[in-house]
């Protein structure tokens, strides 16, 4: 009887019961998973810096697609797909 009782707190009452336990690993492996995006994404901004740092038509480009900048004589057209 004691054991079952035992058993039960364990289960249910504790602050480590079972289900805060699963509750936690699932939060601790979403945490991982967001360290490991952002670890990628820093990764691929820092290539992205040393491109545009090496290559002088990279810097265009990206100056082009992201802030729409011309040359004086040009016109940009900025066109949207539907999403």
């Amino acid at each position: 009887m004691a054991f079952g009782g035992f058993v039960v707190w364990m289960l249910f009452f504790d602050e480590k019961d079972v289900f805060t336990q699963q509750k936690r690993a699932s939060e601790l492996q979403k945490l991982e998973d967001k360290i490991e995006y952002y670890q990628d994404q820093i990764t691929e901004t820092r290539n992205n810096i040393d491109l545009l740092d090496k290559d002088p038509m990279m810097l265009e480009k990206f100056a082009r697609e992201k802030y729409f900048m011309k040359r004086p004589n040009e016109d940009v057209f900025i066109i949207e797909s539907p999403k």
